[in-house]
């Protein structure tokens, strides 16, 4: 799943247990399956609370109102439901996804087998570790679980679990996949997957390293300004990463968690840094690997790559001049240049306006609004 939407699930769902550790009663709806359409993927949350608040999104407003309708039923004393919306439902063509999709939705209440597995769900992601929350989508004897590399919290009830659901989420956790509804043995079962946060690592204590960071938390990245300069590299001047380092650039990716979804900015655009740096960087698996310079610092820097032993193959990988072409000049507007480049690179994306793409906007299964 997109970064964004995980950490915007998990805001979501702490919200849900605070609410309910404050004795607020609170319905759950999850989209569960989607065909065609959808503005949002499987496992996007939207919660109603007993005194009328909401929490998240389903479907960006679509069908918002009928969800809220469903929830404060259940709320009420009705049983959960799983409900569908869309231009293929004759009774919700009033409220069906104009874009010509259909969601299907799982309504359940938090009790305290939920609230408090949810609990340990948020304890467990807190520490930095992957984890999945395995629901059982029975209207009769609903159940959940959550499962990490290592254990398996909770019970499924009257359910009895199995390895094979238990592997399933692990390979999902393992593959960094999306949300998902699986069945086995004739049983229904939603897999909501929680990873570690992508990072973002900045070189170089710069006010667009300053602007950059922002943005990349605001995306949900895990966001690292380092630099050797102690006295530039400050938390007050970088308030939104999560981690101000005092470190030469190269030294700190010695150690480095890094992957394939990990974005990699070197903003130092000075060769006793950036050269360094980009040698590790460059024979990494990060995802996304730019650096900032003119024309001629680009040039410049690439004959001192090849220098140090970096060969074509290394070298295609760095995007350099840093970020799209989008005629911005203020930290601002080339932190968006660098953030946009970045999205389009690590998920595949072509940078090309949508206007100018025949198809689906969105790749996979279903196109959203």
């Amino acid at each position: 799943m997109a970064v964004s939407t995980m950490a915007d699930q998990l805001s979501e769902i702490v919200e849900i247990v605070n609410r309910w550790r404050s004795g607020e009663d609170v319905v759950i709806a999850t989209v569960v399956r989607t065909w065609r359409s959808s503005p949002r993927p499987a496992g996007a949350m939207m919660a109603v609370t007993s005194t009328g608040e909401v929490i998240g999104s389903i479907t960006g407003g679509c069908v918002e109102g009928a969800a809220y309708e469903v929830a404060t039923e259940i709320l009420a004393g009705a049983p959960s439901r799983r409900t569908s919306w869309g231009v293929t439902d004759d009774d919700a063509l009033e409220v069906g996804l104009i874009c010509g999709g259909t969601v299907e939705v799982h309504f359940e209440m938090v009790g305290d087998e939920l609230g408090s597995l949810l609990e340990r769900l948020i304890e467990v992601v807190g520490t930095g570790r992957s984890a999945a929350l395995i629901s059982h989508l029975s209207l009769e004897q609903p159940g959940h679980v959550v499962v990490t590399a290592e254990d398996v919290l909770g019970a499924f009830g009257g359910h009895e679990i199995t390895s094979k659901i238990i592997d399933e989420a692990r390979s999902i956790l393992a593959a960094g996949g999306e949300a998902q509804e699986i069945s086995i043995s004739s049983s229904a079962f939603f897999v909501l997957p929680f990873g570690r946060r992508r990072a973002m690592y900045i070189f170089g204590s710069i006010d667009y390293a300053a602007a950059l960071a922002e943005v990349g938390t605001f995306l949900g990245f895990e966001v690292v300004v380092c630099d050797p300069r102690a006295v530039f590299t400050t938390e007050r001047r970088f308030p939104s990463a999560s981690q101000v380092v005092v470190q030469w650039p190269h030294v700190f990716l010695e150690t480095a968690p890094i992957d394939g979804s990990t974005a990699i900015c070197v903003l130092t655009h000075d060769p006793k840094y950036d050269v360094p740096a980009l040698t590790v960087s460059l024979r990494s698996p990060a995802g996304y690997v730019g650096a900032m310079g003119s024309r001629s610092t680009t040039l410049d820097r690439e004959r001192r790559l090849r220098e140090v032993g970096l060969g074509d193959e290394e070298l295609s990988r760095l995007r350099a001049p840093i970020g799209l072409d989008l005629q911005g000049s203020t930290p601002q507007e080339t932190a968006l240049a660098i953030a946009a480049e970045i999205v389009a690179v690590l998920n595949g994306g072509s940078a090309v306006g949508l206007k100018e793409i025949d198809g689906p906007i969105h790749s996979g299964s279903a196109d959203r609004c």
